[in-house]
């Protein structure tokens, strides 16, 4: 896959000029109207902007009808933003910016279930627990878990009414846990050492040694499993490649009522191939101390500056004391760290 190094507004005038669809044009869902509040320090009372090897761009808490269980966040190619939840939702729309590119709301916001093969609406939390998604060349990766399975929709920007074909599971279903299953699936660059191939990983489905099951696919084949390294308490929740190819791992622990914590690790590219044990070294970290939830999905993208923007996307487990977050930043390159 070809991912494109500038995206939102840059996208979005690209589109209009080659006429692709937006989307606005493409239609389907149905409409829903976005609240926002814009969160403009990252730890509060504080005019700190660094935070390891990223500063803070800015972010905002968000609300709408059915607006929760948001567990995955990639942009198209037309600079929209396609998200997915754990009840079996796609949730599309725009992010709203300021003159310096920070995030000031959600509009153009499009809802709808994702279908089974039939056209069906999923049956229940079993079947229609989404926490994965990735964007591979003209198609849609969504990864389940509960019924373990990757399930491929066509056309990212009009996702709705998308009737789905299965793909072969790359970890074998016997080392998937029921709830603890495939949480990542990232698309890495095409000329990067995986050459355009996906890999997904594992929440926490554990090998005899405690190590994370993870596995490389392209194509609907499987190209083998591999390992990473799991460092208790933390559970991986997402991740994406860097444009030059390096995997970046959104991680997140919980070890009781006000102990949230979010972390990435940085894996060199060249280290992911079959059968190998992968680590790296921690980015980034922050917990109820700066203005996280509980953040389930990772997306990299180029700025129209050229800088490489993490943006985040949380989990509300639609509960009233949870909220729904996009939080973005700008990775600062450590050129003594991994390149």
């Amino acid at each position: 896959m070809t991912r494109p190094l500038r995206r939102e507004g840059a996208a979005l005038a690209l589109a209009v000029v080659l006429g692709l669809p937006t989307l606005a044009q493409a239609g389907g869902g149905t409409p829903v109207t976005v609240g926002s509040q814009r969160i403009e320090r990252f730890q509060p009372g504080s005019e700190a902007t660094r935070f390891g090897q990223l500063d803070f761009v800015g972010g905002i808490q968000f609300w709408g009808t059915g607006l929760h269980g948001l567990s995955a966040l990639r942009f198209t190619r037309t600079g929209r933003f396609l998200a997915v939840s754990d009840d079996g939702l796609w949730f599309a729309g725009r992010i709203e910016r300021d003159g310096r590119g920070r995030p000031t709301g959600i509009f153009d916001a499009r809802t709808g279930p994702l279908l089974d093969a039939k056209g069906e609406p999923f049956d229940g939390k079993t079947e229609a627990d989404a926490e994965s998604l990735a964007i591979d060349g003209d198609r849609m990766l969504v990864g389940f878990e509960r019924d373990h399975r990757i399930l491929a929709y066509s056309d990212p920007d009009s996702p709705f009414d998308r009737r789905p074909e299965t793909l072969p599971l790359p970890v074998p279903r016997a080392e998937l846990r029921r709830n603890r299953g495939l949480e990542t699936i990232a698309v890495s660059p095409t000329r990067a050492p995986l050459g355009g191939a996906a890999v997904t990983v594992s929440e926490r489905s554990l090998d005899a040694d405690g190590n994370l099951f993870a596995a490389i696919f392209q194509g609907g084949r499987r190209n083998g499993v591999f390992k990473v390294k799991r460092d208790d308490p933390w559970d991986v929740s997402d991740g994406t490649f860097l444009p030059g190819g390096d995997l970046l791992l959104l991680e997140r622990r919980y070890t009781g009522l006000g102990r949230l914590g979010i972390r990435i690790r940085r894996i060199a590219g060249a280290s992911v191939r079959a059968g190998a044990l992968l680590d790296g070294p921690v980015i980034f970290e922050a917990d109820l101390g700066e203005e996280i939830d509980n953040m389930e999905g990772l997306e990299a993208w180029t700025a129209p500056d050229g800088s490489t923007r993490l943006t985040m996307i949380s989990d509300d487990n639609g509960s009233m004391f949870q909220r729904n977050l996009i939080l973005e930043f700008r990775l600062v390159e450590d050129r003594a760290g991994p390149q």
